[in-house]
């Protein structure tokens, strides 16, 4: 039996907004999307589902997140302004405090909050992919989870991928139509060129969506430019050699066959305009994350320019140990605000404007993730994802446009509602598919462990 969505509002990103529209679901699929008085009519006896004061809107898409490190949301905060001994800290703490069993609650968690916040697909970065695929198939949610490699040292560089190959392996049987296997060589300072090689060629053949830190640090550019820096000095005590190549990360990656699979790049702080014509040119994509750059202190990515060049860009939360939170909505707000903030930059007129960023975080991240035509947009056809934000609150009225409300005045804590494929993941406060408070007890046990 078909479901007509109904609500003050339905703003399908790829065409104007509606107002009292409707979205008709059939299956896993949107089969109409209009005004709600001509769809009622058309399909009267579709099952009604009156949203009343909110705005319908494509389902969120997260590009760049790491759901394993949920429990440490606030654990590193006394480490933000050495980000070296950030990592340090985060990557002893997953290693040697947190179980497998662990890992599966923390990302568990990070998939709930993330219906809650209306997002329907993740990607997700993982040194523990099999658990994070479990936790968004036991949640309901789409994504992409890339399986990180790690190994700078080049004398290991086949050992090393012969295990991410053996990884691949036995995550493809957990393989869903909603959730699919990627890989990320973590970075370019825990990964050697060897290895990056091996890497995108695995890509390549076996068709695998790739994904990788890139550009996100001061030390990345002293490592690449001149062998300099809290990255380099590392390596060294560990007695791996490193010479620097005296370019930047993006003709790094382009020297060594990353670009060439056509990657999905996190972060993009410290490019420059040759940087960007080059992943242009290749069909690089971007994961902007501008709430955990500027939390870490990393500076600014060049968000306007990206799209300027219609580079495919989603927005990214990072994990919530850098970000603290999974909020779509916030992340445009702040994505917006900051490049208007930067000014100097240009896009369709003197500031981005509020549709800008609703699409990047929507059509933007299916582009980003490869999933543009199925995913990210209200249109007849497409996979029923979406999400409904109520927008009669304190803080959004009165409202006189709604994507303006959705951007500046509203956060994930408005959505009401969560739709995967046609199956409601999130629905009056109630995720129907986990049990929420088992989880959150866990939660608490890890951290109480993290804390010892």
């Amino acid at each position: 039996m078909p479901t007509l969505y109904c609500a003050r509002w339905v703003l399908p990103v790829s065409s104007e907004p509606i107002a009292d529209g409707a979205l008709l679901i059939d299956g896993t699929q949107i089969v109409g999307v209009g005004p709600r008085a001509k769809l009622s009519a058309e399909c009267p006896h579709a099952t009604i589902r009156d949203l009343a004061e909110s705005a319908i809107v494509p389902g969120l898409i997260n590009a760049h997140s790491h759901l394993e490190l949920t429990a440490m949301r606030g654990f590193l905060e006394d480490e933000e302004t050495d980000f070296f001994a950030w990592l340090r800290k985060l990557t002893s703490a997953r290693l040697e405090r947190m179980s497998p069993d662990d890992l599966r609650v923390s990302a568990a968690w990070g998939a709930c909050e993330a219906a809650r916040a209306g997002v329907t697909c993740v990607a997700d970065a993982s040194d523990s992919a099999s658990q994070s695929m479990q936790a968004l198939r036991d949640v309901g949610l789409r994504g992409v989870v890339y399986q990180e490699s790690f190994g700078p040292d080049p004398r290991l560089a086949a050992e090393n991928f012969e295990k991410l190959r053996e990884q691949v392996a036995r995550l493809r049987e957990l393989e869903t139509t909603l959730v699919k296997v990627g890989v990320s060589p973590h970075a370019p300072y825990t990964v050697s060129a060897p290895q990056l090689e091996m890497i995108a060629e695995f890509s390549r053949a076996e068709n695998l969506p790739l994904m990788m830190h890139a550009a996100e640090t001061n030390m990345e550019v002293s490592l690449m430019h001149d062998g300099t820096g809290p990255f380099a000095d590392g390596l060294r005590s560990r007695g791996i050699e490193w010479r620097a190549p005296g370019v930047s990360t993006i003709q790094y990656l382009q020297q060594h066959g990353i670009l060439e699979t056509r990657p999905l790049l996190a972060h993009c702080i410290h490019v420059d305009d040759v940087d960007i014509a080059t992943m242009k040119k290749s069909g690089a994509r971007v994961a902007h994350c501008p709430k955990s750059n500027a939390k870490l202190g990393h500076r600014r990515a060049p968000f306007a320019k990206f799209l300027e060049m219609e580079i495919a860009t989603g927005l990214g939360s990072d994990s919530v140990a850098s970000n603290n939170t999974c909020d779509l909505l916030e992340e445009a707000r702040f994505a917006l605000l900051l490049a208007r903030a930067a000014g100097g930059e240009t896009f369709a007129g003197p500031h981005l404007s509020a549709e800008d960023v609703l699409r990047t975080a929507t059509v933007g991240g299916a582009r980003s993730l490869g999933l543009a035509g199925q995913v990210g947009e209200l249109q007849a056809g497409l996979q029923a994802d979406f999400a409904a934000v109520a927008l009669a609150g304190p803080h959004q009225l009165p409202s006189y446009d709604p994507v303006s409300t959705l951007i500046f005045a509203s956060s994930g804590r408005d959505v009401t509602l969560t739709v995967v494929a046609g199956r409601e993941v999130f629905s009056d406060g109630v995720l129907p598919m986990v049990d929420e408070e088992r989880l959150g007890a866990r939660l608490k046990e890890i951290a109480v462990k993290l804390a010892r």
